[in-house]
């Protein structure tokens, strides 16, 4: 399988992606916890078919220390009893902020207030945030049918 362009090689796509990319260093550098960010990027990928970003956040999480069996159960995180009740709150508000075309209400106050009770200010700021930035470069590499499977643990950086 071959992408549609070379996307990551397209000079205008480099200035997009620049932008992209500091947002996400915001939130890589923010006290949302780096394996909260990395369930969050899996399951949001998982979502929109992301193959690519799948890749590479289940290579990156596992590069990082996570274990096997987590990574294995994200897509069916609620009847898992391996994440803890903060990693589950990010990972519903994830799902309702990656679906919000399938609810006319979007996120619920529910998933919410769930979120807000484990997640300081910041921290939800961090978490909504990447879950944009994760749904962004979902559609694009989507769009652009990225093949997935060779991405290399930091490969960019």
């Amino acid at each position: 399988m071959d992408s549609r362009l070379n996307y990551f090689g397209n000079p205008l796509a480099g200035k997009v992606l620049k932008h992209i990319n500091s947002a996400g260093k915001s939130v890589s550098d923010s006290g949302l916890p780096s394996a909260t960010q990395e369930l969050v990027k899996i399951r949001a990928s998982q979502i929109n078919g992301c193959g690519f970003c799948t890749d590479m956040h289940t290579k990156d999480a596992a590069a990082a220390g996570e274990t096997q069996l987590r990574l294995n159960l994200v897509a069916a995180w609620r009847e898992a009893t391996v994440f803890t009740e903060a990693e589950r709150a990010a990972l519903e508000l994830a799902e309702q902020g990656t679906r919000i075309a399938d609810a006319a209400g979007g996120v619920t106050d529910a998933a919410w207030a769930s979120a807000a009770k484990h997640y300081d200010e910041e921290q939800l700021v961090a978490l909504i945030s990447l879950i944009a930035i994760i749904n962004a470069y979902n559609r694009i590499n989507v769009i652009n049918q990225q093949p997935a499977g060779s991405y290399q643990p930091g490969q960019f950086g």
